[in-house]
């Protein structure tokens, strides 16, 4: 599969390059575009804070430029908490999206979004401080309405970036059934 992994506010950090190399190792071609032009962050608030400076519809811009090149490719779309939303608007808005891998994050969805049954994974930490059970409720039911077929994962007491070795959330115990399930996703997408 061709992936475009996006990252989270933190910008693109050792964690994203891991999980980068671990899909390559599964045999995916796998892109990595630095929205965050090579800043990266040690808090959730400074890249929070670069983020708004920055502008929504500019990381935008700067993710559909990334992803165009290969869109024609039937992307799999992923990111990371903030790059999972990026990940999400771009796979709703593209035709040729072979699926959606969202990890510790989601975005809202336009009340048009229509997709053909889109292949969606999400895993989340249960509890997630940006991810509350009845946001989730409902972006699962949304997601259901336009069209995508989801699978939803909660790690009972995993931090909201569990999958990152580098912070206090890291939870390799919830990484490593994350990655397990993901790679049966993507492998699953490639039939």
């Amino acid at each position: 599969m061709n992936i475009m992994l996006f990252h989270s506010t933190y910008g693109l950090g050792p964690a994203v390059h891991r999980a980068a190399d671990r899909l390559r190792a599964a045999g995916h071609e796998v892109f990595t575009p630095d929205l965050f032009e090579g800043r990266t962050f040690t808090t959730v608030e400074e890249g929070m804070a670069y983020r708004e400076e920055t502008g929504k519809e500019e990381l935008l811009r700067r993710a559909v430029l990334a992803a165009a090149p290969y869109s024609e490719r039937g992307l799999v779309y992923a990111g990371f908490s903030f790059g999972a939303s990026v990940a999400q608007t771009l796979a709703l808005g593209d035709g040729h999206a072979r699926g959606l891998l969202l990890l510790h994050g989601t975005s809202d969805i336009a009340a048009n979004a229509s997709v053909d049954d889109l292949p969606v994974q999400l895993h989340v930490a249960e509890p997630d401080p940006f991810e509350t059970d009845d946001w989730l409720s409902a972006w699962y039911l949304q997601m259901r309405r336009a069209g995508a077929d989801v699978e939803m994962y909660r790690y009972a007491g995993a931090g909201h970036l569990y999958t990152d070795p580098d912070l206090p959330d890291w939870d390799e115990e919830a990484a490593e059934a994350t990655w397990r399930v993901a790679l049966g996703f993507l492998e699953s997408l490639e039939g």
